[in-house]
């Protein structure tokens, strides 16, 4: 029996890795909902309303995919969304420390709620939200690694933090 699954994540920015996560999972569920987090914790170079508009922008081929927003724990949201399932990416050994604690923690707040740990395809295992957040920072090209959409709007947020006036100018 097909379920709903629920792939939770700031995504600051969505990249063609998380895309492809979404892609292969959406043989298994009949839906995949992509879950943004609005996080203030992280401070986030995108605004919640752009991740959410750029998550759907990207995610707009796989049939079975829809974004949503939310605030608060995961294991609510799963909940509310009914989702008996949620999906976590894991690179490296240190993302499933992390990600292992997480999926315990949220089976404790939420017994109905399983964990599915997936790996990325072989041409997605180095990249993350954060190295492309680095590249973009440094004023590297980011194209390779994710949508073209997000590429404009990381260079378009690039260009208005640079442009802002320092306190001495």
């Amino acid at each position: 029996m097909k379920t709903k699954a629920l792939y939770p994540g700031t995504f600051d920015p969505i990249t063609n890795g998380h895309v492809d996560l979404v892609a292969r999972a959406a043989v298994f569920f009949h839906e995949i909902i992509v879950g943004v987090a609005e996080s203030t914790v992280k401070n986030p170079l995108l605004s919640f309303e752009k991740r959410l508009e750029l998550a759907e922008i990207a995610l707009a081929p796989i049939a079975n995919a829809r974004v949503c927003g939310f605030n608060g724990l995961v294991s609510d949201l799963a909940d509310q969304l009914d989702a008996h399932v949620m999906l976590r990416g894991v690179r490296s050994n240190a993302d499933f420390e992390n990600e292992f604690q997480r999926a315990n923690i949220n089976r404790m707040l939420n017994p109905g709620l399983e964990t599915i740990f997936m790996t990325p395809g072989e041409n997605f295992a180095h990249i993350s939200s954060s190295l492309v957040r680095e590249v973009t920072l440094a004023g590297g090209d980011a194209s390779r690694f994710v949508h073209p959409a997000i590429k404009i709007a990381l260079d378009n947020r690039l260009a208005k933090l640079r442009l802002k006036p320092t306190k001495h100018d």
